[in-house]
């Protein structure tokens, strides 16, 4: 139960900017209308048993002309001087059900939305998602949480809180019924006012505290179950993303091992939710058996004595197994809560992820706009997530216009400063100042490709139809490119259509269209011959004669067309 209740709080936690922010009176108005069309279905079933009392006599009683009445548009009955014909009760329940159920997609819809583009925006805001993938390995496959325990958390939560409602509110339109149908009864000298009600009460709160010792476990084997099955699936997405390198290195066997491994730990949890479900299973499902003769079992003395009618004896039936039942409801859905409870577990701690990296926001080197022309860096030390230190008290400063290659041992800590000046590097200390109000560019060794277009793979980070045809085509054919002019608007999985050295030739694509005043580059070029990268060297200096460049390189033909070089080595930047 604690449990539970943890798990409520963190839901609303999660919920409550929705249903409290801009968008709460479109929510508020929605569930109004759905909780209202809950309760009529309440309503209606509580009009069913008096329905069923009423029939039921007319059968004890062979009342043709009272069963067709009951059958059509209704007529009197005993109790009253007109109860509405099953035609008409089974209409209006469906129209209502029907609108029941269509609302409250429409309900999931507007929440998952919101809940989906919160969740996204956070994730993808301030770097966020960069540093939930270098300072907190233990969050898991952020794509699945928001793809897919966005939408099981809206549709569970939904799903159980209508049903725990109509659950109180059958039980105590029921209860009501049921006390008064019930009469008295004595044990051991003391009279006892509507021991049905009693009876159904104590069979269902055992029920309830035996279900949740059995079936207790299935809340961690489906949190579990949640992660191996989006560590399976993302194994498999990688295979697919880089199908070039694997078939390169003869890798089908080692990619088939580990595929069998991960997929060996699905199938291991599962049987432990198989085997927890099958003991929860023998116990719900004899549960429920024996609650569908039970009422029968405690009233039948009454019927048989010829205390109350055949039509009592249903509707007390009826009522006992709508109140056992609502009584009953955290039994037949400890599944349904044990999976509700583990998404809750999932999409709460990528929340708090989320938040926990907000808050460390301004770790590592401290990146400032200033009134000034120049790059500056002061101070600056760099480590790696393990503590190892890379670079120590190290300055640096980049004229307007000027172009720097840094240099160094692989591993030595080039990369990591790349993504320093990037202001996104979180481990390490130091203040870097840029000019103020001037555009930047970073181009990563692997550029990104965006999915869509080539349009849009060219043009990114910018908008997709921010140039005209004519400049990209130029653009594609000044990088060598130029095959690709008339394939703008084809969509293609282009980090695999293009060669490691064209995806690079796209990247320099990118910054001859937007023209940054400061340019950064870590081996850019790496993957292109000495000539091409002497090309596009040359290009990049004739084509942004302002632009000031940073670059990270290995080859020493590269030297040439900077103005200044420097060496990373040992922890330390000097002049090379």
């Amino acid at each position: 139960m604690r449990s539970s209740l943890a798990a409520s709080r963190d839901a609303w936690a999660l919920s409550r900017p929705f249903w409290t922010g801009k968008t709460r009176w479109a929510a508020l108005g929605l569930l109004a209308v759905v909780v209202l069309l809950n309760l009529a279905l309440v309503a209606m079933n509580v009009i069913l048993t008096y329905w069923q009392r009423g029939f039921y006599n007319t059968l004890e009683t062979k009342n043709w002309e009272g069963f067709i009445n009951l059958l059509l548009l209704g007529g009197p009955t005993e109790e009253f001087s007109y109860m509405p014909g099953f035609c008409l009760i089974a209409a209006l329940y469906i129209v209502v059900a029907v609108y029941a159920l269509y609302l409250k997609q429409a309900l999931q819809i507007r929440w998952r939305s919101w809940l989906t583009e919160s969740l996204t925006r956070r994730w993808l805001s301030h770097g966020a998602y960069y540093r939930l993938a270098v300072q907190d390995r233990s969050t898991d496959n952020p794509d699945q949480r928001i793809a897919d325990d966005a939408r099981l958390f809206v549709d569970s939560t939904l799903t159980l809180g209508l049903g725990l409602m109509r659950a109180v509110v059958t039980l105590l339109s029921f209860i009501l019924v049921l006390w008064g149908l019930s009469g008295e009864v004595t044990v051991f000298g003391i009279s006892i006012p509507g021991y049905l009600v009693w009876v159904a009460l104590a069979y269902s709160a055992l029920g309830t505290w035996l279900a949740h010792k059995i079936g207790g476990k299935l809340i961690g084997l489906n949190f579990l179950q949640e992660r191996v099955e989006a560590n399976f699936r993302y194994a498999l997405v990688r295979v697919r993303d880089n199908v070039e390198g694997i078939a390169l290195h003869r890798g089908e066997e080692e990619e088939r091992a580990g595929l069998d491994a991960r997929f060996r730990a699905l199938i291991s949890n599962w049987w432990a939710i198989m085997r927890a479900t099958k003991q929860l299973t023998f116990f719900t499902a004899g549960f429920s058996q024996i609650a569908t003769i039970f009422p029968f079992v405690v009233v039948a003395p009454n019927y048989f004595a010829g205390r109350i009618p055949l039509g009592a004896l249903i509707q007390t039936s009826s009522a006992f197994g709508s109140v056992q039942e609502s009584f009953s409801w955290f039994v037949n859905n400890y599944p349904e809560l044990a999976a509700w409870q583990a998404t809750v577990q999932r999409l709460t701690g990528f929340d708090q992820a989320i938040a926990s990296a907000e808050t460390r926001l301004h770790d590592g080197p401290e990146v400032r706009g200033s009134a000034g022309e120049e790059l500056r860096a002061d101070g600056l030390e760099l480590a790696l997530p393990d503590g190892r230190r890379l670079l120590r008290n190290a300055s640096l400063s980049v004229s307007p216009g000027e172009a720097v290659v840094i240099t160094g041992a692989s591993g030595g800590g080039k990369s990591t400063l790349f993504r320093a000046l990037a202001g996104i590097w979180p481990f390490g200390s130091g203040l870097i100042t840029v000019p103020a109000g001037k555009s930047v560019l970073f181009l990563p060794q692997r550029p990104y490709l965006p999915l869509g277009t080539l349009r849009r793979a060219l043009a990114y980070p910018g908008a997709e139809h921010g140039f005209d045809d004519a400049t990209l085509r130029r653009a594609l054919s000044d990088v060598g490119l130029g095959h690709l002019a008339r394939r703008l608007d084809e969509v293609d999985s282009w980090e695999r259509v293009l060669s490691g050295g064209e995806q690079q030739r796209l990247a320099i694509a990118r910054a001859l269209l937007q023209r940054p005043a400061w340019l950064f580059l870590d081996e850019a070029t790496a993957s292109l011959d000495p000539a091409s990268e002497a090309q596009l060297y040359k290009l990049l200096r004739e084509r942004l004669p302002e632009t000031s460049i940073v670059s990270i390189a290995h080859h020493p033909a590269v030297a040439e067309f900077h103005d200044r070089k420097l060496r990373l080595e040992a922890g330390r930047l000097a002049a090379a």
